[in-house]
């Protein structure tokens, strides 16, 4: 009788458990895409997670976006080709950074989106962050290979940058860690220049190999890594901020233009429609997830609140025979957001 017991109180635990739903898993994947229009083509997108909007710099004016409806807030004219936008939300500004002619950033008003003033800056002023903790502006000049700074409340109509710091290279896109350092992929030399921004030199170059010609940058200040993404080779590199050392390289989709990182989890924008989900297991990094997004999705912003990734793009119209090198041509009025999000799945 014990044996029986024991017997059929096994098939009772094997019946309860297989009565029982599977555990969740997540993936990522596309769950809404806005359809915005409008003139332009576009680069870097920047989240204001507080208020969900979303800044998007189109050539000759920056959009902002309320990222739930897709609706347009403001359109903020004036730029000859806009890169990026930094935001300052305690101090109620934006910053646009326009590389046409001899270069500008143009400030305007976070509430009412006015513009008011530019600032003369240097040629092919391009990415652009702001360190809360050194309460800079950090921006880059690519054909003047240089860092740019300043303080967020400079006069938009009077104020001078502090004077550039040379980077021995053209720099792309930059990460800072809040410790008073600023690093800059320099796509040129295929190196991360790493500046004190306290005594404003550049103190280190490393080399991004296995990668090469760098552009995305995003950073993980807790851990010390930066995460860069490479367009040839195709590499998604993670480096120490400490040393420099490479801690390990993973191979990307084609046009990389963005990194970011958040949560534990890396993540990189590429134009061939693909979004790569790099994370973290057992001390070893592995890609994750490779999402399928539109094509031309090369550049991303977070919702760091509501953990959203939103990427622009556009409907192409056909390859044009010969021009193999040139970047397909938008269809008109075809621009669009679309959202990245995780989702639960048995």
């Amino acid at each position: 009788m014990r044996t029986m017991r024991m017997v059929v109180m096994s098939l009772a635990v094997l019946l309860s458990a297989s009565s029982l739903p599977a555990l969740a898993q997540t993936q990522w994947d596309v769950t809404k895409t806005m359809d915005i229009g409008g003139e332009g083509a576009w680069d870097y997108v920047t989240v204001d997670s507080q208020s969900h909007r979303l800044f998007v710099t189109r050539s000759t004016h920056t959009m902002v976006i309320d990222a739930a409806t897709g609706k347009t807030l403001g359109d903020i004219p004036g730029q000859k080709r806009s890169h990026g936008t930094a935001i300052v939300p305690a101090l109620g500004r934006g910053f646009i950074t326009d590389g046409g002619g001899s270069g500008a950033i143009e400030v305007f008003d976070l509430k009412t989106y006015a513009v008011l003033g530019t600032l003369d800056t240097m040629p092919d002023s391009d990415g652009i962050i702001y360190d809360n903790a050194q309460d800079l502006i950090l921006a880059v000049s690519g054909d003047g290979g240089a860092l740019m700074t300043f303080k967020p409340d400079i006069d938009p109509v009077s104020g001078k940058i502090d004077p550039p710091i040379a980077l021995g290279g053209a720099p792309e896109f930059l990460a800072s860690d809040d410790a008073g350092k600023a690093y800059i992929n320099l796509e040129d030399k295929d190196l991360v220049a790493v500046v004190d921004l306290r005594t404003r030199k550049v103190i280190a170059s490393w080399p991004v190999a296995p990668g090469g010609h760098p552009v995305g940058m995003a950073i993980d200040k807790k851990t010390h890594r930066l995460f860069i993404g490479c367009r040839n080779p195709q590499k998604l590199i993670v480096m120490s901020t400490e040393d420099g050392k490479v801690l390990a390289d993973l191979p990307i989709g084609a046009g990389v233009d963005a990194t970011k990182f958040h949560a534990g989890l890396a993540f990189a924008s590429c134009g061939d429609g693909t979004l790569i989900v790099l994370g973290e297991k057992a001390g070893k990094f592995e890609v994750e997830h490779v999402v399928k997004t539109p094509n031309g999705a090369r550049t991303m912003g977070v919702d760091e609140s509501t953990f959203t990734i939103y990427l622009p793009t556009a409907e192409f119209e056909a390859p044009v025979p010969g021009a193999a090198s040139r970047r397909p041509r938008a269809k008109p009025d075809t621009f669009m957001i679309v959202a990245v999000e995780q989702k639960a799945t048995q």
